[in-house]
């Protein structure tokens, strides 16, 4: 039950993540527009975001007296989800729009001289970035897995309902029962693992 919902959060909040961050920062790397670094600052300031504060915000919208509590997501594997998505988004935006910018800078002029067009222009550009965009999946993808304080905070590390990999080992932990601690972080560590090796898989590595 414990890894099975570690999974589904981790891959569901990284694929929304990715959905979000990646377009979102194609589009800032690959566009002048007035206001661009403000927005790329506000990006990376969001980017370093103390999950705990993320997690607070989720809480206050989610909790009975916010405007989103009649939804009665808080303490469910949603609320999880969406913590880790403002977690994760903007991490996967920030290294998209550094590697496109770089990759777009060189290759700008040459889709121009070649009479490209933007959409043409954009999907050359996807291409030649496909190998950091993957990485940047990869980051956000670690960043959500190692993830305690805000899943805890809106999830309320429920048994058997809300309880992930990171906060059992937490509770474990604290309960003085270092060997299954230690055997949670190894089984964390091999799912970890495999996820990278099957995302590396695409970008064609051995």
């Amino acid at each position: 039950m414990i890894i099975g919902l570690t999974v589904v959060v981790t891959l569901l909040s990284t694929a929304i993540s990715s959905l979000i961050g990646v377009p979102f920062g194609v589009v800032i790397g690959s566009s002048k527009f007035r206001g661009k670094k403000s927005v790329i600052r506000l990006v990376y300031t969001f980017a370093g975001i103390p999950p705990v504060i993320a997690g607070l915000l989720v809480y206050v919208f989610l909790s009975r007296k916010g405007p989103l509590g009649s939804l009665g997501l808080l303490f469910t594997p949603t609320a999880m989800v969406i913590a880790q998505v403002i977690i994760v988004t903007p991490l996967i935006t920030g290294l998209t729009t550094a590697s496109v910018k770089l990759k777009w800078d060189l290759m700008s002029e040459t889709c121009t001289g070649l009479g490209l067009g933007r959409m043409k222009s954009l999907a050359l550009l996807l291409y030649e970035s496909r190998y950091p965009i993957i990485s940047a999946v990869m980051t956000g993808y670690g960043r959500s897995m190692s993830e305690v304080g805000a899943v805890m905070l809106v999830g309320g590390n429920i048994q058997y309902s809300t309880r992930v990999m990171t906060t059992a080992i937490l509770l474990e932990t604290g309960e003085g029962n270092y060997d299954r601690a230690l055997a949670m972080g190894i089984i964390l560590l091999s799912i970890s693992f495999l996820v990278n090796l099957i995302l590396q898989r695409f970008q064609g590595e051995t």
